[in-house]
């Protein structure tokens, strides 16, 4: 495994000493402040002359340097988000646009413009024709952010477009045909897939049919595909999609929710599920999701012939009863899943977000709906899939911006070869740390919870508290409305309005409940008086597996040199801790006094265990990697072979 130390003195050139204005990166940030300055002069005609002599001078493959074509493209981009966004780019902002130019991930803080600086590598990128797609995690923020720049595009007669699940093949052709492409991370995904099937599916020529056509001077029907090329990707949160995402492939099923006419099947194998029991007639480990029948399950099931379907079966009927144990055990509402208008929606359980078009596999899905009672649909069949891993692997150039890479920069250098570039905050931050309180039990934390954020919010001073699940930010709902709180509540549906609820967090006396990853990409700002009060305070009710995602959530407090304060919570209960430590939740309950606080720091404890989870976590990403790379050599040697 190379280490990342050689990767680090490479850069070590370009990025010795941040702040040091001597640096070769301040002398470029300074040049491309001076060509601006230059272009503030000219016509808005004459900025996209200069563009286009900029594609030009690359389209030709001349011998230009990087200060030739970064420094120019740069401050053309300035110029043009000057006139048209009126912002003028910090020099964090342009050291991290930089950062991506040279295929590097920069970690910047929340708050500190992501947005804009993706403009800046876009635009550089689109320059050498072969297109640039920029990633979000959601289709609500890859329209907003096209919407947001386009104007800044279209000065510079750059042409963009941006995907949207349900346009129609026209309407996505035309959008990868532009200069710079705008979507979801994983309908870039989704739609190679759909390319590579439609490749699959062309009529196959007899044998000399190909040769014949040609003495006929025919040509062969050529299968009409959306995408051109994988040129270059600009991924916004990239430890979102590269690692968070990597263990869940992108799977192209037929579409449509249709009804299962095997229905009986799954709802016989929950009935048959229901009367066994755990450790006797099966085993449950919770930390890896998984459910096994064990010997005695095994012949139990099959005891009564009668109970298993006659027809409808595809697969063993072990298969069902394990998915159905699983969907029981395993499984639960409003954390794995919501059900809304008779349908099941999977929940991100790193983002609390609800997917609405994502189904699981292997009937598991079908176990889910047999166990809430709701009509079962068929099982979708897969017709292509490919892991994240390799599919963003296919990128001539790949980099991305995240507020929370550190940690995981051997990762993204061994699966990826891209290096992690820190970009210093532009201004200081003023965030307070409040010491970490811990519980014997959910209620005793919850109910802690809820009084602190009536004090706070009697003060005047606007709370964020993110939890974990849909169901705990109902629970937490119960107690604010108990004690008389008023707050807003997010249901993890990523649209505008709740976009529109989260930038409202920070105005004075407001109160927001949600899961963490609510609201995602936006802008918080800071109500009156607000500042004053020591603005936004947020709770985080639970830790997460990962302290990206934790450090996520307390990043959208004291942005931008804003003032801002968070403290974290845990409890013995806690899913994090009852999972991958029991022996710390017996001795968290040991130590609790009559009201069920206890009197002791476990912040050090807690981080020790989501770091060990982590690692568990990269190993299972690790072994996906191993057998992404088997798959690639099999499919090469057949290719050559052929």
């Amino acid at each position: 495994m190379p280490t990342l130390q050689p990767i680090t003195d490479a850069f070590q050139t370009l990025w010795p000493r941040p702040r040091d204005p001597s640096s070769p990166d301040r002398q470029t940030v300074a040049k491309i402040r001076e060509r601006a300055e230059e272009y503030r002069r000219l016509t808005d005609r004459q900025l996209r002359d200069h563009t286009d002599g900029l594609r030009d001078t690359l389209s030709k493959g001349t011998d230009a340097t990087p200060q030739d074509v970064v420094v120019p493209a740069f401050a053309l981009v300035y110029e043009a988000a000057r006139r048209t966004l009126g912002i003028e780019y910090y020099d964090v902002q342009l050291l991290a646009g930089l950062a991506l130019s040279h295929k590097a991930i920069a970690e910047m803080q929340t708050g500190e413009g992501k947005t804009f600086v993706a403009a800046l590598p876009a635009t550089l990128f689109s320059l050498s024709g072969g297109g640039a797609h920029v990633m979000t995690v959601n289709a609500y923020l890859a329209q907003r952010d096209f919407e947001l720049l386009s104007p800044l595009y279209s000065l510079l007669g750059v042409s963009v477009g941006s995907l949207q699940a349900d346009a129609q093949p026209d309407e996505k052709e035309a959008a990868y045909a532009c200069d710079i492409t705008y979507g979801p991370g994983y309908e870039f995904g989704f739609d190679y897939l759909r390319d590579q099937t439609a490749l699959l599916s062309r009529r196959k020529c007899a044998l000399g049919e190909s040769y014949l056509r040609g003495l006929r001077g025919e040509q062969l029907p050529q299968q009409r595909t959306l995408q051109r090329k994988h040129a270059f990707a600009i991924v916004d949160e990239i430890d979102s999609i590269l690692l968070d995402e990597a263990t869940s492939p992108l799977v192209l099923a037929e579409g449509g929710r249709r009804m299962a006419n095997n229905a009986g099947v799954y709802i016989k194998a929950m009935r048959t599920a229901d009367r066994l029991r755990v450790s006797h007639d099966y085993v449950v480990n919770a930390a890896d999701q998984f459910v096994r029948l064990t010997q005695q399950g095994q012949e139990k099931i099959y005891e009564d012939t009668e109970e298993i379907p006659a027809g409808g079966l595809q697969r063993p009927w072990s298969a069902y009863i394990e998915q159905a144990l699983r969907a029981t055990v395993l499984l639960n509402r409003d954390a794995d899943y919501v059900v809304v208008d008779d349908e099941i929606l999977l929940v991100d359980k790193a983002t609390g977000r609800i997917f609405a078009d994502r189904t699981l596999r292997q009937g598991l899905h079908q176990a889910i709906e047999a166990k809430e009672q709701v009509p079962i649909t068929a099982e979708q069949q897969p017709l292509a899939r490919i892991s994240r891993q390799r599919y963003f692997r296919l990128y001539q150039g790949l980099c991305g911006m995240t507020g929370t890479a550190t940690g995981n920069e051997r990762e993204f250098w061994t699966f990826y070869r891209i290096p992690v570039i820190r970009i210093p905050l532009a201004r200081p931050s003023r965030r307070r740390t409040l010491p970490m309180r811990s519980f014997a039990d959910e209620a005793a934390k919850m109910a802690a919870i809820a009084n602190d954020v009536r004090r706070i919010n009697e003060a005047g001073q606007p709370v964020l508290v993110g939890t974990r699940t849909i169901e705990t930010s109902g629970r937490l709902a119960q107690q604010f409305d108990e004690l008389g709180i008023s707050y807003q509540l997010l249901n993890g549906m990523q649209d505008g309005e709740e976009a529109n609820i989260i930038a409202r967090a920070g105005q004075e006396g407001a109160v927001t409940l949600a899961t963490n990853m609510a609201g995602r990409g936006t802008d918080i700002k800071l109500g009156p008086r607000v500042d004053a009060r020591g603005g936004l305070h947020v709770v985080v009710s639970e830790p997460q597996e990962s302290t990206r995602v934790d450090r996520q959530l307390i990043g959208r407090c004291a942005r931008q040199s804003d003032p801002g304060s968070f403290q974290c919570f845990i409890s013995a209960d806690d899913q994090l801790i009852t999972e991958h430590a029991p022996a710390l939740s017996s001795q968290l309950k040991q130590l609790a006094d009559e009201g069920g606080e206890i009197d002791s720091d476990f912040s050090q404890e807690i981080l020790k265990l989501q770091r060990k989870v982590e690692r568990l976590s990269y190993l299972r990403r690790r072994q996906l990697f191993a057998h992404d790379d088997w798959l690639e050599d099999v499919l090469s040697r057949l290719a050559n072979d052929g």
